[in-house]
């Protein structure tokens, strides 16, 4: 079982906790889905997938999607938003996630070097939360340097994991767009990260904490694309395994923890080659907003003649219609959906029943 050896069992899991369960994954070749959220409907949406699952599953924000949080009227010229968002998405989290009685880990994705300022504030709110409860508010934030040169991208989050734990951080290239990091034009030999590179990352960071991890290209790109354009190879992340394991002479086959994002769209056979070859967390999001809008697209045109008006409808014009157009049943049918294809990755991912 999962949670075996973890000293918290249910609710936002931090530090050893999230090692642990990372290991487990390896051991047990399971990965666990990262669940971009922007509401608390898209929470609620992922933490009753994960619950009938029997699943542990990872909570995260983007920058754009913690702004969303707190509100679009809200200014971000200095990342005030973002951070705001991302704080407050990360106490209600924190407030309902013991709910649902499974591990939770509270995550932040991709951010790129023009973004600092946000993972620095979030960073404030650990440390502050630190001094009160002796954990930080999240389990672990994502540096995405992908864009700049590699030597900045290692020292950069070298930086950033001596400051606090744990830490996540991303080397490589990834194809499409997410939250400002476009790479469509590069060369497609560049979402493919090397070997030395994997180990260069694996040295400099191990040296300063166990809790990180990597996520390497392998022709992964953000986004749903038409079948033929995008060629994965997931056994290039043997090949890295293999490789730090025998530069460093560690007795591990799988020494790093390794990150699949861009997971959309993928085949079930490639996330599990992925996963048997150490890969621990994998990234979806676009499945899921397409999945959410279609509960609440299937459900207008099917009310579609009880939501034009306040009342009047097909069964009388003086029949109200509140019960149709309340968000609180519209938004659920979103939420029902977003949940269906939540447990759908959860099966692909080997994650259900873990519990």
């Amino acid at each position: 079982m999962a949670t075996a050896n973890l000293s918290r069992k249910s609710g936002v899991i931090v530090g050893d906790d999230v090692h642990k369960l990372f290991k487990y994954a390896q051991a047990n070749k399971f990965a666990i889905p990262a669940i971009n959220v922007t509401s608390s409907s898209t929470v609620v949406a992922s933490l009753e997938a994960a619950r009938d699952k029997k699943a542990p599953i990872i909570l995260q924000m983007s920058q754009g999607g913690a702004a969303y949080f707190a509100g679009k009227g809200v200014a971000n010229d200095k990342q005030q938003a973002s951070i705001a968002g991302a704080v407050a998405g990360a106490h209600y989290i924190r407030s309902v996630a013991a709910c649902y009685e499974i591990p939770v880990i509270l995550h932040t994705d991709h951010c790129a070097k023009k973004l600092l300022p946000w993972l620095d504030g979030m960073m404030d709110a650990d440390e502050a939360y630190f001094k009160e409860h002796g954990e930080p508010l999240f389990s672990s934030h994502m540096i995405d340097l992908s864009e700049e040169e590699v030597d900045f991208n290692i020292q950069t989050t070298a930086k950033y994991l001596k400051r606090a734990q744990p830490m996540k951080q991303e080397i490589g290239i990834t194809g499409g767009e997410e939250d400002g990091v476009n790479n469509e034009e590069v060369d497609n030999n560049a979402l493919y990260t090397q070997p030395e590179d994997i180990y260069n990352i694996h040295k400099a960071l191990s040296a300063i904490s166990p809790y990180f991890s990597i996520a390497a290209g392998f022709g992964n790109v953000h986004g749903v694309y038409k079948p033929g354009n995008v060629k994965l190879h997931p056994e290039l992340l043997g090949k890295h395994q293999a490789y730090v394991k025998e530069q460093t002479g560690s007795k591990d086959d799988k020494p790093a923890f390794l990150v699949f994002h861009g997971g959309s769209g993928s085949s079930k056979a490639e996330y599990i080659e992925a996963i048997s070859h150490g890969v621990v967390k994998v990234n979806l999001d676009t499945d899921l907003q397409y999945a959410y809008l279609t509960g609440i697209r299937d459900y207008v045109l099917k009310k579609k003649d009880y939501i034009m008006s306040q009342v009047g409808n097909p069964e009388g014009e003086d029949k109200p219609n509140k019960k149709y157009f309340d968000p609180r049943v519209w938004v659920r049918e979103g939420e029902k959906t977003m949940s269906a294809r939540v447990q759908e990755g959860l099966v692909d991912f080997n994650t259900a029943n873990q519990l």
